[in-house]
């Protein structure tokens, strides 16, 4: 296989911003298609998300506001998902509504019964500025979605029930990783 074909082969992983970093909470900006540094920024996401094995990965989540995100996520048929898309738009967002467990790697170790529709499609383009459609249902509905709540500002905390998200807080002030309070 030649050089580069394996998505983040040639990235180097970056540091994941962290529950309480402002960088999560901000809206990103659009993606300006054909911009030479992004093919490189791709790469490194995907690296970023194989190093901590995780399925997907905002650009915020390394600190770039910019609407773009990468997956590598199995479905519940088991069919494997890669890719990435800038600037997403929903499309529909339809099915049942499934609670079922979901982290973030901006939480790490950290998981709440999360609300989700089964299914959903996405618009957007690639780095190129080509058009994308990505639709996906169950595991994989579950990851688009997620992802694209990122680049609003948003976290999985935001759709907990409150009584599972106060337990997700206190669980975050009680990690490893939370930084100690001030004074």
């Amino acid at each position: 296989m030649r050089r580069g074909a394996i998505p983040g082969g040639t990235g180097t992983p970056r540091s994941i911003r962290l529950h309480g970093d402002p960088a999560l909470r901000a809206p990103s900006a659009p993606v300006t298609p054909g911009h030479p540094e992004l093919a490189q920024l791709v790469e490194d996401m995907y690296a970023t998300m194989y190093a901590a094995r995780g399925v997907g990965l905002a650009a915020c989540q390394i600190g770039v506001p910019l609407r773009l995100f990468v997956y590598d996520c199995p479905d519940d048929e088991d069919r494997r998902h890669r890719g990435h898309l800038a600037n997403p738009r929903l499309v529909t967002s339809g099915g049942v509504t499934v609670r079922g467990p979901e982290g973030c790697l901006s939480l790490p170790g950290l998981e709440s019964p999360t609300p989700r529709a089964d299914e959903v499609e996405l618009a957007g383009e690639d780095i190129a500025g080509n058009p994308l459609r990505v639709a996906g249902s169950g595991y994989f509905a579950r990851c688009l979605q997620h992802e694209y709540d990122h680049l609003g500002g948003g976290l999985y905390l935001d759709r907990l029930t409150p009584f599972h998200r106060r337990r997700a807080l206190r669980a975050a002030r009680r990690a490893a990783w939370a930084e100690p309070p001030p004074g």
